[in-house]
């Protein structure tokens, strides 16, 4: 270890290149030199020689004031989507439960402590931030997230939610430990996961986990409704029966699936 706890190996420079790309996003499309030195805490003159070496790459455009990302950005991801078939073996399943349910359907998997959005079938929009395939939220407060830290070892779940920010993000918000190991005790019993306007408020959602071959959960899928439409006993009787089903459509292509393919995800 390093004297600021980093391995020996550790390349800084990397790490803050990576940074200077993940300053960009929707909310940012734009940025000049102040704002992204700004944003990755880099001085004017560190930030400026990232972005110029991002120009010449070709990851970066420049007018002279603003620096946008370019689409060769979508590069650094591919080896890793075109790696997995989850999305396209859950994509059909997920079609055909959302022209059931006429409710948004989503199969998501843990990275770190966040969930991610790797296949998603929207009917309308329920929240008021938009979600794409790469969103991230913070595992503990989704139907998703709870079902995947619920199959982890305990003392691994305990980790990453221990490094989590665990923030109230509403009145409803379970953000204890104690309250979050009990909620996923009970999503490793029942077998699946419900969170009623914890993520965000007017928005229910139920989520069942997706196991691989070996019989180990890689990911989870769910269904995201607005609470005005929908009880969460209703959920638990009219829409779990049919999520549950199209989990274990999804396992049983995923058993076909290519060994090794249609599972290697983050973490594994």
């Amino acid at each position: 270890m390093s004297e600021h706890g980093r391995e020996a190996h550790f390349v800084q420079s990397l790490e803050r290149g990576l940074a200077v790309i993940r300053a960009f996003d929707a909310q940012h499309p734009e940025l000049t030199l102040s704002e992204v030195a700004r944003i990755c805490d880099l001085t004017r003159a560190a930030a400026r020689r990232f972005l110029l070496t991002l120009v010449d790459l070709g990851y970066v455009r420049t007018d002279g004031r603003m620096f946008s990302p370019t689409p060769r950005v979508l590069e650094l991801g591919y080896a890793y989507l075109s790696s997995i078939s989850l999305p396209e073996v859950a994509e059909p399943h997920l079609e055909r439960l959302v022209a059931q349910v006429h409710e948004s359907s989503s199969v998501c998997v843990l990275d770190g402590d966040s969930i991610v959005y790797v296949s998603r079938v929207p009917t309308s929009r329920i929240m008021t931030v938009s979600i794409n395939v790469g969103t991230r939220f913070p595992a503990y407060a989704t139907s998703v997230g709870r079902v995947l830290l619920a199959h982890l070892p305990e003392e691994e779940a305990i980790i990453r939610l221990e490094r989590s920010r665990l923030d109230r993000l509403t009145g409803r918000t379970v953000h204890t430990m104690a309250a979050l190991r009990a909620e996923l005790n009970r999503v490793r019993a029942q077998g699946y996961a419900i969170v009623d306007q914890e993520l965000e408020e007017g928005l229910r959602s139920v989520a069942a986990p997706i196991r691989d071959r070996a019989g180990k959960v890689v990911a989870a899928v769910n269904i995201s409704v607005h609470a005005s439409r929908n009880t969460v006993e209703s959920i638990r009787r009219e829409l779990l029966p049919h999520l549950l089903a199209t989990a274990a459509k999804i396992e049983a292509d995923l058993r076909i699936a290519a060994p090794g393919r249609a599972t290697r995800l983050p973490g594994a």
